[in-house]
C-alpha cells in the first residue's frame, strides 16, 4: 500500500532526476560561462546552476538529491528561468517540489502559435482566451474593440471576475447581473475544487470576498456548474446594447484553458459590433463579461 510519505519520497527523486536532466542539456556559453576543458558532465554543474539562480549550492545540491527540503515560490521562479524551463516543464518543476502555485500568463505567453493563429481567422467575432480563473490571456482585433476596457488593464489585472464584481453596479458591463453572475461563479466553484490549497487561488477567492460581498454570497452557495454556450447582454456606452452567444472551446494546452467565442444574436448586434470594428479607436466604456 502506497502512502502519503512515500508519494513525496518519490516525488523528490522525481524532481531530482528531472533538475539533472533539464540542468544536462544546456551548455555553458549559452548563459554566458565558458566552456571549460575539464567537464566531467554535460551541460551545467550545480554550482554554476546555484550561481545563475542566486541560490546556494548546498540547497540547490540537496534539492537534486531528493532530500525534503522547502522550496519557495520564488527560488523555484529563479530555477526555472536558469534552466530555461517552458510552461509545461515549469509547471512540472512546481508539481514536483509539492508547491502548486504557478502564476498563469498574464500576455499570452505559453500559448501555441496556432491559438493566436485562431482567433485571427475568428475575425470579424470576438474571440479571446480565458484560464479557469477567468484571466484574459489573449485576444483578437475584434475583441480588443468591443472589450477595450478589459484588454487596457495591466496582463495581472485582466480578470473579468475582479471587473465584473468590483466595478460599481452603473458601471457594470453585463446586463441582467444577478442572472448572469451566479453561473460564472458556480464555474469558478467547479475549478476551485481541482486547486484547493493552492496559495494563488486562495488569494483570489478572500481578496475577491473582501471587495464584493455579491461575490461573496454567490460563492458560499456552493453551487458548481461547467462553461458552456449562453446568450450575453453586453452594454456598451458607444453602441448601446449588444447580444452576444458566448461559445466555450477547450484547448489541450495550456492546462484549463479555452477559447471563448462570442456570435451576434441578431442583425443589430452584427451592425454594433461591425461599426465598432471600423472605429478603433472610438472613446468607449465597455460592458464586459466573459464565460
Amino acid at each position: 500500500m502506497t502512502t502519503g510519505t512515500d508519494t513525496r519520497r518519490t516525488r523528490r527523486e522525481d524532481l531530482g532526476a528531472f533538475l539533472r536532466s533539464r540542468r544536462e542539456r544546456i551548455r555553458p556559453q549559452d548563459v554566458g560561462l565558458p566552456p571549460g576543458l575539464r567537464r566531467r558532465t554535460p551541460g551545467l554543474r550545480r554550482e554554476e546552476v546555484a550561481q545563475l539562480a542566486g541560490v546556494g549550492v548546498t540547497w540547490y545540491t540537496w534539492l537534486e538529491q531528493g532530500r525534503p527540503i522547502n522550496a519557495s515560490v520564488q527560488v523555484l521562479d529563479a530555477i526555472a528561468r536558469t534552466l530555461r524551463l517552458d510552461p509545461a516543464e515549469r509547471e512540472h518543476l512546481y508539481r514536483l517540489a509539492d508547491v502548486p502555485e504557478v502564476i498563469d500568463p498574464g500576455d499570452g505567453e505559453g500559448l501555441e502559435p496556432e491559438v493566436h493563429a485562431i482567433l485571427r481567422q475568428l475575425n470579424p467575432l470576438p474571440a479571446g482566451v480565458y484560464n479557469a480563473r477567468y484571466d484574459v490571456l489573449a485576444w483578437n482585433a475584434t475583441y480588443r474593440t468591443v472589450f477595450g476596457a478589459v484588454v487596457a488593464q495591466p496582463p495581472y489585472e485582466r480578470n473579468i471576475l475582479w471587473r465584473l464584481f468590483t466595478l460599481p453596479e452603473c458601471c457594470c458591463p453585463m446586463a441582467r447581473r444577478e442572472e448572469e453572475l451566479p453561473p460564472m461563479v458556480a464555474t469558478l466553484r467547479a475549478s476551485f475544487a481541482r486547486h484547493a490549497g493552492e496559495p494563488v487561488w486562495n488569494r483570489f477567492v478572500t481578496r475577491l470576498s473582501a471587495a464584493s460581498p455579491d461575490f461573496a454570497r454567490m460563492w458560499a452557495t456552493h453551487d458548481v456548474a461547467r462553461p458552456g454556450t449562453r446568450m450575453k447582454l453586453f452594454e456598451h456606452s458607444a453602441v448601446g446594447t449588444i447580444r452576444l452567444s458566448s461559445t466555450s472551446l477547450a484547448l489541450a494546452a495550456p492546462s484549463e484553458t479555452r477559447i471563448v467565442v462570442y456570435t451576434p444574436m441578431d442583425d443589430e448586434s452584427r451592425e454594433r459590433v461591425e461599426w465598432l470594428r471600423s472605429h478603433p479607436d472610438v472613446t468607449h466604456c465597455a460592458r464586459h463579461d466573459q464565460r
